[in-house]
């Protein structure tokens, strides 16, 4: 005989507790893969300072994976994506000091998701052994 707590109880895990795990991983994959970007940038910059080319030749994506050749003469100044689609032109340094930042602000905030995520996996993992429990307590008031 079906027990109306436990249906309950599997109704809250897989439409809350579930979905907050797809929600939560999905933002963490979103934090670490912008948290790349900023990584990937700062070595790109750093590579320029140690080098100090001239100038450089490029692919640049100008839409719809539609790539146009550019040439790139003044390497003192680089624009950065500081959110929002807004870019900001920033000296070499400068540059460094705001992705150092960007990496440690996005490393907490992903920190954070990360925490609630075992939080609800602790829940998830709790509300499935109480479920056992009363299945196995059910089996023994039935025979």
């Amino acid at each position: 005989m079906p027990n109306f707590a436990t249906e309950n109880l599997e109704i809250f895990i897989n439409d809350v507790l579930k979905e907050d795990l797809k929600y939560l991983d999905r933002y963490i994959t979103k934090y670490n893969e912008e948290i790349m970007e900023f990584v990937q940038l700062k070595n790109t910059i750093q590579t320029l300072q140690e080098h100090r080319p001239t100038g450089y030749k490029t692919q640049m994506n100008i839409g719809a994976n539609l790539f146009m050749e550019a040439k790139v003469d003044d390497l003192n100044t680089v624009l950065v994506d500081i959110g929002k689609g807004v870019y900001i032109p920033f000296t070499l340094e400068e540059a460094l000091r705001f992705i150092e930042f960007k990496i440690k602000i996005l490393t907490k905030e992903c920190d954070v998701l990360r925490e609630e995520s075992i939080k609800k996996r602790s829940e998830l993992k709790v509300t499935l052994m109480y479920i056992a429990e009363q299945e196995k307590l059910n089996e023994i008031e039935n025979q």
